[in-house]
């Protein structure tokens, strides 16, 4: 029982920060493109890298709980 708790820890650890990170990042994009509309497609751009990088983070963190966890 004690390591389903742990299990089920580490996953929410590993899937709610890159969470966090997306929920700015769209809070950032929204604001920056309200003061400066006519950067859309540059601000468009880091915002898509940002995207990918977090959820690679967080399948990469899920991949290492499976692998640690294992049964």
């Amino acid at each position: 029982m004690s390591n389903a708790i742990t299990i089920i820890a580490v996953m929410f650890i590993a899937v709610m920060g890159p969470a966090i990170v997306i929920s700015v990042v769209g809070f950032a994009s929204i604001k920056s493109l309200g003061r400066n509309p006519s950067a859309a497609p540059k601000i468009y751009l880091g915002v898509i890298l940002m995207l990918i990088f977090a959820e690679a983070t967080s399948v990469i963190a899920l991949l290492v709980v499976f692998q640690l966890f294992k049964p």
